[in-house]
Order: structure tokens, then C-alpha cells, then sequence
């Protein structure tokens, strides 16, 4: 993997990641990495997480493992949506656990692409799997002329 590309990735991670309302502000996730193919995000679980069995509702770890999809799948400054995601939730998610997911690109062909996420707690624990496909539409995440 080049420098330039990896730099890139953690350039495009940035500017996606100020504008992220919903990540950042809304959910409380922070962006720890952003690489070709690649994300790593983190976030605590809260309160209003909280569903009525008092454990993380199922919602919010799947935002957590779809917008560490967005990062890892827009990673090459081109712009790329969800064609679809599924979820496998395997353990519940408690009030004060860190929850980590971890996004890796399977494969990428022409505009197309897999991706897997796995959400662990702050014990190494699985959480929850996510898988992800991805399609590239017009434009980049940011400026050619900056990439």
C-alpha cells in the first residue's frame, strides 16, 4: 500500500468525519482510523442506547457498523453508498461498554464492492457482524485537485 494512498484515506476519513453529524454528534463515535479498504471506529454505550431490556438497542450498533462501513468503503475518494448491509448481532451490548468496530474490504470490483465489519467490546468480545456491499457513484469526497 502506497503512502499517498494511506495518506489520502486519512484525509478523506477527516473531511467525511467533520461533516458526519450523525456520527459524531448524535451517536458519539469517534473515528480512530481510515486507511485504503479500512476503518476503525469506537463508541461508548450510553444511556439513551439503552432499549427496554436495558441493553444497547440493536439500531445503534448497526449505525455504528454502517457508518465504519461508510469510512472504509469511501476510503479511495470516490464517492460510494450501501447497495445493502445484514447484521448478525451475537452478544448484547451493556451500559458503559466500548464498542470498536473494525471495517476490512473484502473485494472491490469495478464499482462494486464487500465489506465485513466486526464489533467487539472493550473485552475483545464479538458483538456483532456486518456485512456491507458497496457501489460507487458520480464524484469524490473531496476535491480531485486536493487528493
Amino acid at each position: 500500500m502506497a503512502a499517498q494512498d494511506t495518506e489520502l484515506a486519512a484525509r478523506v476519513g477527516e473531511a467525511m468525519f467533520a461533516g458526519d453529524i450523525a456520527s459524531k454528534d448524535t451517536m458519539g463515535m469517534s473515528l480512530l482510523e481510515c486507511a485504503p479498504g479500512r476503518a476503525l471506529m469506537r463508541m461508548e454505550v450510553r444511556e439513551l442506547h439503552l432499549n427496554g431490556h436495558r441493553i444497547c438497542h440493536g439500531g445503534f450498533i448497526f449505525t455504528l457498523a454502517d457508518s465504519t462501513f461508510a469510512f472504509a468503503c469511501n476510503s479511495r475518494n470516490r464517492v460510494t453508498v450501501a447497495g445493502g448491509a445484514s447484521i448478525e448481532f451475537l452478544k448484547p451490548g451493556q451500559l458503559g461498554d466500548v464498542l470498536t468496530c473494525e471495517g476490512v474490504e473484502r473485494v472491490l470490483q469495478g464499482r462494486h464492492g464487500v465489506y465485513d465489519m466486526t464489533v467487539r467490546n472493550q473485552r475483545g468480545e464479538v458483538v456483532a457482524m456486518f456485512r456491507g456491499k458497496s457501489t460507487q457513484i458520480q464524484g469524490t469526497v473531496i476535491p480531485e485537485e486536493q487528493a
